[in-house]
């Protein structure tokens, strides 16, 4: 970034610091140094995203950081607050949800299918060595029902409580920085305001959502939820366990009481509404940085948990000579009712979504206001089809030859006849999305031959190169497909929510898989029926498969774990706000980072300062000007570059960076400049109405920069998309214009020795940001 292989850290650790070239250290002190432009500085986040290999194995919490963006998502409204909560209560309830699917389908392999299942089955626990001491046919101590299952519990208790501990640790490595704080009357919203949109243009200027001082830290909100997903976790195992147990002795002659199951039961489901109504409580606090500590909730609330866990195991193994396993663990009802219930909030999500965004509609909104019920979707398929593939590889492990569920052939069971039913949908999903992919295909090669014309009007060319001009119109339409992701997402959400509840429809009608419950259906549709399932489950364990495999070869290559860090650079931008597991956001680390060095600067040298971002960066930028106080924000100007802070951000994220925000944004900096290209699929114009003021888009920027050869350039140059902004000569114009429009050097900033300008470039060393 620096173009100097001579570096020296500034300020930062090895997680994150801002750099110098080692001849500019200490520009300040030495004025009488002759040197031409400003002083770069370079911020490097890379390592919050793409550091050690451990990072790989955040690609398992995809589902949770999906239903995280969902929260972020909501359409801008003014004047309804409550609705705007309900908004968030019901996103978490979906990632609460989640969490219990998930610990849910451990215990379906650890408890049902092992545990229960096999060990129960002496020709599935003969091939299984490491089963023996679980072996009904060994009628060791372990070989009871219960006590079965109370060995196998400790494998979902054990997960729970790693992703405790994962969440726990990430905010102390990432997000425990404290930002800036200032005078609160800089600030004229009320609490009411601080969950509405930011003002109508025009208006007086009011501090949008992410400069508040607390937004960018969240401790008390995740601390809150952390507690109360992991006692969803442990209630989950517990209600496995413990519930076995009570159904046994209340329909058959046990020696165990049947009251002390009900009494478990009870305390299960208090429990529970106490887990639920912590979820429900009003989330951030975002007008002061909170930290305060709900101590009563994330002490008592998984400690309890804990304790129901530890009296079902008790209970579970107790004696009861008469107990045999048979069939599968009663967990059918159980997996209908948490994806029918998974159904019902994204429907509900979508009508309040569709009531903020008629309140106050904005064109640009993605899917007028259902991208975040979209994204719940996909974040409740993504858990579904991780869920239902490992249950399924499992099964078809366990059972060697025979297929699970088929009946004849077959050692056990197998897992839900549900998981079945929703892997047989996902062939149907590929098939129904095979149409609008070609349509797409199709769109983009008529729009490529429509701009080769105007391509060659662009460049003036005289003798025009076929091949030349059909590459550069070729790249131009492929990266306006970005603009046709959302349609492809609203398709694949509704079509994954109407496969779903058929799914849920004919595991209950038949109580079968599909290739059974079709054996008297006309030949066609029972082939099919087979077909689906068999491709279907194959198709989940192959996903799974990959995501294990991506995981692995990511701890094992950087350059590979660079590549997924431009995934978490989009998604581990927003705080934890839905859900406590999900990947840490690196931007509370990165924004406070930025905003403080920027302050500190500003106030000591009383200097001028271009903070320049690029990607992801442009955004990082964005966020941390907003968060600095208004006697810093003078002396800085803005620029970005390949930035996706509207054609991504502002249209998903319309609350947060819509146009009334970045119009505000815009008046609240000294100056800001944009650059974009027409060949990038990432980056695009902000689309601000400047109103009499200066204009902020410059572009779209000639890509390449010369049609063909030259004597100057002989050699063809490449078409550059989305990457070295900085090569273009257009880049160091405008950063001297940003430095011309900000006012010469002040007294105070020659008193303490600064040279010229400074300029602060920050963003990655990944691809997506520089």
């Amino acid at each position: 970034m620096l173009g100097d292989p001579r570096t020296t850290r500034i300020t930062g650790d090895a997680t994150a610091a801002i750099y110098r070239r080692t001849e500019d250290v200490g520009a300040e002190q030495h004025p009488e140094r002759d040197r031409e432009g400003p002083v770069a500085e370079a911020y490097c986040w890379s390592n919050l995203t793409s550091g050690n290999g451990s990072r790989a194995l955040w690609l398992l919490l995809l589902p949770f950081m999906v239903v995280n963006l969902a929260h972020w998502m909501r359409p801008t409204t003014r004047g309804r607050p409550g609705t705007v909560r309900l908004y968030g209560v019901v996103v978490r309830l979906v990632a609460l949800s989640l969490t219990v699917l998930l610990t849910a389908a451990v215990c379906e392999v650890a408890l049902d299918l092992v545990a229960w299942q096999c060990a129960g089955t002496p020709g599935c626990a003969d091939q299984r060595s490491w089963l023996g001491f679980l072996s009904t046919r060994q009628d060791g101590w372990f070989s009871q029902p219960g006590r079965r299952l109370s060995v196998a519990a400790l494998v979902p208790a054990a997960l729970v409580g790693l992703l405790w501990y994962l969440s726990n640790r990430t905010w102390s490595a990432y997000e425990a920085q404290r930002p800036l704080t200032w005078d609160e009357s800089d600030d004229p919203q009320t609490d009411d305001e601080e969950e509405g949109a930011p003002a109508r243009p025009g208006a007086p200027l009011v501090r949008p959502a992410l400069g508040r001082p607390g937004f960018w830290y969240g401790r008390r909100l995740v601390a809150r939820l952390r507690a109360a997903h992991t006692a969803a976790g442990f209630l989950t195992v517990a209600a496995t366990v413990g519930g076995a147990a009570a159904r046994h002795d209340r329909a058959a002659d046990s020696p165990v009481p049947a009251v002390i199951g009900v009494f478990f039961e009870v305390a299960l489901v208090l429990c529970g509404l106490v887990v639920v109504a912590v979820v429900c409580r009003r989330g951030r606090s975002e007008r002061r940085v909170d930290t305060l500590i709900d101590r009563t909730v994330t002490t008592f609330l998984p400690g309890a948990a804990m304790a129901l866990l530890a009296g079902a195991v008790a209970y579970a193994g107790w004696a009861r000579p008469g107990w045999e396993s048979s069939g599968a663990l009663p967990g059918e009802t159980a997996f209908r009712v948490l994806t029918l219930g998974q159904g019902l909030l994204v429907v509900v999500l979508a009508g309040v979504a569709l009531s903020l965004y008629r309140s106050t509609p904005e064109l640009r909104t993605t899917l007028h206001g259902l991208g975040g019920p979209a994204v719940a979707m996909l974040a409740c398929a993504l858990g579904g089809v991780m869920s239902g593939g490992i249950a399924q590889r499992v099964a078809d492990w366990l059972d060697g030859p025979g297929t699970p569920g088929m009946g004849a052939g077959s050692a056990i069971p197998g897992p839900p006849v549900l998981l079945s039913w929703q892997a047989s949908v996902i062939p149907v999903l590929l098939l129904l999305l095979i149409v609008p992919l070609v349509w797409l295909g199709a769109r983009t090669v008529r729009r490529a031959r429509r701009l080769g014309p105007v391509v060659e009007a662009e460049y003036e060319v005289k003798h025009p190169e076929p091949g030349r001009t059909g590459q550069i119109a070729r790249i131009r339409a492929a990266a306006a497909l970005t603009d046709s992701a959302p349609g492809i997402l609203g398709l694949l959400s509704a079509a994954t929510l109407l496969l779903g509840a058929a799914a849920v429809t004919g595991s209950w009608l038949t109580g079968e898989v599909p290739g059974l419950a079709m054996d008297d259906a006309a030949p066609f549709v029972e082939a099919s029926a087979e077909a689906a399932q068999a491709t279907g489950s194959w198709l989940i364990g192959v996903g799974v498969l990959v995501l294990v495999t991506c995981g692995r070869r990511a701890y094992r290559d950087a350059s590979t774990r660079r590549t997924i860090g431009i995934l978490w650079d989009v998604g581990t931008f927003w705080p934890r706000a839905a859900h406590p597991f999900a990947p840490p956001c690196y931007a509370e680390r990165a924004v406070p980072d930025l905003s403080s060095r920027m302050c500190a600067w500003t106030g000591r040298t009383r200097g001028r300062l271009v903070i320049s971002g690029h990607s992801q960066g442009s955004v990082l930028a964005a966020a941390a000007v907003w968060q600095l106080p208004d006697a810093a924000r003078r002396q800085v100007a803005l620029l970005t570059y390949g930035s996706p802070i509207e054609r991504l951000y502002g249209r998903w994220f319309p609350a947060y960076f819509g146009p009334a925000a970045l119009d505000g944004l815009h008046r609240s900096v000294h100056c800001w400049r944009n650059l974009w290209r027409a060949t990038d699929p990432i980056g695009g114009p902000v689309r601000i109405d400047e109103g009499g003021r200066p204009e902020v888009d410059r572009g779209p920027l000639k890509d390449p920069l010369v049609y063909g050869r030259t004597p100057e350039l002989p050699l063809p140059e490449p078409v550059l998309g989305h990457s070295d902004y900085q090569a273009d000569p257009v880049f160091a114009v405008e950063r001297a214009a940003l430095l011309e429009r900000l006012g010469p050097v002040l007294p105070q900033q020659a008193g303490a020795g600064a040279q010229g300008a400074g300029t602060e470039a920050q963003g990655s060393a990944g691809r997506s940001s520089g």
